[in-house]
């Protein structure tokens, strides 16, 4: 099993390269909406979960703990305006769930914009949400992130699952870059990040199990680091956890010393803001890969006892 000391490191850094470029984390009020107004939410959203896995997993530092604490609130009060910016959003797209895919996990942080709210519940009982096109993977996310706002999720997690690709555990061989993205998210919205790993179903883990190594190796192989950090959650959701010391140490020294992680091979130069943009999400998911990958080595180690 790979040093715990190492995996931990990996998310400190992460967190630091997150906090010197918060300011990377914004709206472009002043773009035209049928440009792509909601693309720049993605970021923020995907920071407010990230920080949520970092505070529920106890596994931080008190440095840690206050930089993902800064963030947040630097998200939430900066980023978008006290949320008025989702507000906007969702008058921008009114039935485009992406508004309240980015303010659950502020909502599960104890921010609260209650107008939202009610669009989410208005948008829910209409039918144009079930019939909004996305794809089965996104929608079994939505299906979850319902449930965890209190709603009945339409359509049910189980009917929505059935449809991924990983439900249906295909010849493990055709699995490529789309479809690998695919298969961590349903792990994910199934695990509710890595919260609850009994929602992995039983026959998923095996599977997982069996094949999860292949495609570590793969996409190790590649240098394609995104990808192999998400695959590094998706074994830390796993009932016994390979915590892979080869991946892991790739993966460590991929990173840059400023915390900063490639997404592919190494990190390209150009302008800051398109750096930015291609480093942000590699970057997180370290951290996230982090957080959960040193949680589960502290329990294994607590649960093996002294040697």
């Amino acid at each position: 099993m790979t040093d715990t000391r190492l995996i931990h490191t990996v998310g400190v850094n992460a967190l630091e390269w997150l906090w010197a470029h918060r300011d990377g984390f914004h709206l472009e009020p002043d773009v035209d909406p049928e440009t792509g107004f909601l693309e720049r939410f993605k970021p923020v959203g995907e920071l407010a979960l990230i920080c949520k896995v970092l505070f529920r997993e106890g596994v931080a530092g008190a440095r840690q703990a206050q930089l993902a604490r800064q963030l947040i609130d630097h998200a939430w009060r900066d980023t978008l305006d006290g949320g008025r910016g989702l507000l906007r959003g969702q008058r921008v797209e009114p039935i485009s769930p992406i508004p309240f895919e980015v303010y659950l996990p502020f909502r599960e942080l104890g921010y609260s914009l209650p107008e939202l709210e009610r669009a989410a519940v208005l948008n829910h009982r209409s039918d144009s949400w079930p019939a909004f096109e996305v794809t089965p993977t996104r929608r079994l996310g939505l299906s979850a992130f319902q449930r965890r706002f209190g709603l009945s999720p339409r359509p049910p997690e189980t009917e929505a699952l059935a449809l991924t690709w990983l439900a249906r555990t295909p010849e493990p061989w055709t699995v490529e870059g789309h479809i690998a993205y695919d298969i961590t998210h349903a792990v994910f919205h199934l695990t509710d990040w890595g919260e609850n790993p009994d929602g992995l179903p039983p026959r998923l883990a095996e599977y997982l199990t069996q094949w999860l190594p292949v495609w570590i190796d793969d996409w190790l192989d590649l240098r394609r680091w995104d990808l192999l950090g998400e695959l590094l959650v998706v074994d830390a959701c796993l009932p016994r956890p390979a915590l892979d010391e080869r991946a892991w140490h790739a993966f460590a020294v991929a990173q840059r010393a400023d915390g900063a992680m490639p997404a592919l091979r190494t990190i390209p130069e150009g302008e800051p803001e398109e750096v930015f943009d291609v480093v942000y999400h590699p970057t997180l998911v370290a951290a996230f890969a982090s957080a959960l990958a040193t949680s589960r080595a502290l329990t294994a180690l607590t649960q093996a006892g002294p040697s």
